[in-house]
């Protein structure tokens, strides 16, 4: 009997293989522009969907690869030397929106008082930086509204949360809280490289 190999076969072999053969275990490079997830909050008493949607943008990280495991891990950059230091400056895209834009259901509901529209607007943002156990919050440098204007109604706002986090190693990781007007955190986004 003939072994045969289809094109799926051949493609899915070819992920498990060359990795290992290059080095890379199976680690791709970092991108400057990388999705760290979504939420979907069911707003009462309006009914209306809230959708949170998070990227990350940190220009220093394009190309870059973990290298290794365990204790041996390190981040290596396009260019090829070591990082030791986190990306002092990033910031978090968030998309909070009332369209339908993610098919799944709501994870949770949330009581509120405001308009949803309002809600969108109201939007509070905290960071929080771990290094082991050890945790320092890190206020937002500035926040960009990204789109429609703010005086514009509308259903979908594109916030920029930029941070300056210091000169930390790079085996921290952090945090990205989102608050809801009224102090309540509705959302966590997490953003690490080791």
């Amino acid at each position: 009997m003939k072994a045969r190999c289809s094109a799926a076969g051949f493609l899915a072999l070819a992920l498990l293989v060359i990795p290992r053969v290059f080095g890379q275990e199976g680690q791709y490079p970092f991108n400057a522009l990388t999705p760290e997830g979504y939420e979907v909050i069911a707003l009462e008493p309006s009914g209306a969907t809230l959708s949170l949607l998070a990227l990350v943008e940190c220009p220093e990280i394009e190309g870059a690869q973990q290298v290794a495991q365990g204790q041996n891990a390190k981040i290596v950059s396009a260019a090829g030397a070591v990082l030791t230091r986190f990306p002092r400056h990033f910031s978090f895209r968030i998309t909070a929106t009332l369209r339908k834009t993610v098919v799944d259901d709501p994870s949770r509901s949330l009581t509120t008082p405001d308009d949803p529209h309002r809600f969108l607007m109201e939007l509070g943002f905290r960071l929080k930086a771990y290094d082991g156990l050890n945790m320092q919050p890190i206020k937002p440098e500035s926040l960009e509204l990204i789109g429609m204007p703010a005086d514009v109604a509308y259903d979908e706002r594109v916030i920029r949360v930029n941070f300056d986090v210091g000169n930390r190693p790079v085996t921290d990781r952090f945090v990205l809280e989102v608050l809801s007007p009224q102090g309540e955190r509705i959302a966590r986004f997490h953003f690490e490289l080791l």
